[in-house]
């Protein structure tokens, strides 16, 4: 097996791939020593049986044919737990589109909460793959026959499932269930890499102006600096040095020797000066600087329970509608519900059909629970 290595094959089989009506997805790369993921390999096949292997480490290869076939809106996009594949395209510079993430859509189709792959073709093709590859080094060439068998067949199993798993979901009335999911896959806020909005990936402790300016300044000086080195946020500076840094706000070399999170000597190597300027930087004008979080209110004094009321409601219709209940509600959904905020997910679309409804009436009353057998029945409360 020989991957595409030349613009001529490229451009010639994304032409062919493009009057497909949906193409299958998946992609080898490698970041554990690196900021940006390293792309070494992309597997695309299509329903007709046409596959190959692209291979984006080859020479004066350009990926313009695939970029565009991936943001060709007449052609549907299968991948599997597509995030990080989603990722990688992004920081190429598009957004594949329209998406369908088969993990999410096997969730909605009963096959249990972030069901892996391999799970996932086993049950639905019968098929035991080969994961022998799956952990070598993708970036060596040449690629030996063993790992481009091993690449492609993710690919094509995964043209082959896709069907299977969009007339299930169409039989039980859920493919836009699916399509409503995908817009968060396919934001590109999601992605953001602004070194700015770093510390919105983290959860600050605290809400005043002073720590949150320094919380908002050392995660942007530490996304920029994983930028710049490319390499990985947790070797410049782990997140709960973020929190200690922002609530003890050192200035000089001595101070943040003294934090615990902080590793020994931190001050004095190349991160040290740059931390402590991020720092100093951030306390010149705190109040304008550190970003305003509108904090939700406090929950009401009966919050626990009502919380654990609704976890047991939640399973019962998840377990009701064959669906992960992870896909249709958090624990933080739950405590927004027990606080009255309208703004919770499972509130709104196809998740206020299948439980957030009958959440409120729980909470109105209207609702109880009881027990049937091992199962939890859901019954009205007689006025």
């Amino acid at each position: 097996m020989t991957p595409i290595v030349s613009n001529a094959e490229l451009e010639a089989f994304c032409t062919r791939l493009a009057a497909e009506p949906f193409i299958a997805v998946d992609t080898e790369f490698m970041r554990e020593t690196t900021y940006w993921p390293i792309l070494c390999l992309v597997q695309v096949a299509c329903a007709s049986g046409e596959a190959a292997c692209i291979d984006p480490l080859a020479p004066g290869l350009d990926l313009a044919p695939l970029l565009a076939l991936l943001a060709d809106t007449d052609v549907l996009k299968v991948f599997h737990a597509a995030r990080q594949d989603v990722e990688i395209f992004n920081n190429l510079g598009v957004m594949p589109a329209p998406l369908f993430d088969t993990q999410v859509a096997a969730m909605a189709a009963g096959f249990g909460e972030q069901i892996a792959y391999d799970a996932l073709m086993r049950q639905l093709l019968r098929v035991e793959l080969d994961k022998s590859s799956r952990f070598t080094d993708w970036s060596r060439r040449p690629l030996s026959e063993a790992q481009l068998t091993y690449a492609l067949a993710d690919a094509t199993h995964l043209a082959a499932a896709y069907p299977k798993l969009r007339d299930r979901l169409q039989a039980a009335g859920r493919l836009g269930w699916v399509q409503e999911e995908m817009g968060s896959v396919t934001d590109p806020a999601f992605y953001d890499v602004d070194p700015e909005n770093a510390w919105k990936r983290l959860k600050p402790r605290r809400f005043h102006a002073k720590y949150l300016a320094v919380f908002k300044g050392v995660a942007a000086w530490r996304e920029r600096t994983a930028q710049e080195r490319d390499t990985p946020r947790g070797r410049v500076l782990k997140d709960d040095a973020i929190d200690e840094v922002a609530a003890q706000a050192p200035t000089t070399t001595e101070q943040l020797e003294r934090l615990r999170a902080v590793p020994k000597g931190f001050g004095g190597s190349r991160y040290g000066p740059g931390l402590l300027n991020a720092v100093k930087a951030a306390l010149v004008d705190p109040e304008a600087y550190a970003p305003k979080i509108e904090r939700a209110p406090p929950p009401p004094q009966n919050a626990g329970a009502a919380v654990e009321l609704l976890k047991v409601l939640l399973k019962a219709r998840a377990e009701d509608a064959g669906v992960a209940s992870k896909l249709i509600a958090t624990v933080s959904d739950l405590e927004k519900i027990a606080a009255d905020d309208e703004s919770a997910a499972p509130l709104h679309g196809w998740r206020r059909e299948v439980f957030g409804e009958d959440a409120l009436r729980l909470k109105r009353g209207e609702l109880a629970m009881v027990l049937s057998g091992p199962r939890v029945k859901v019954v009205e409360v007689a006025r």
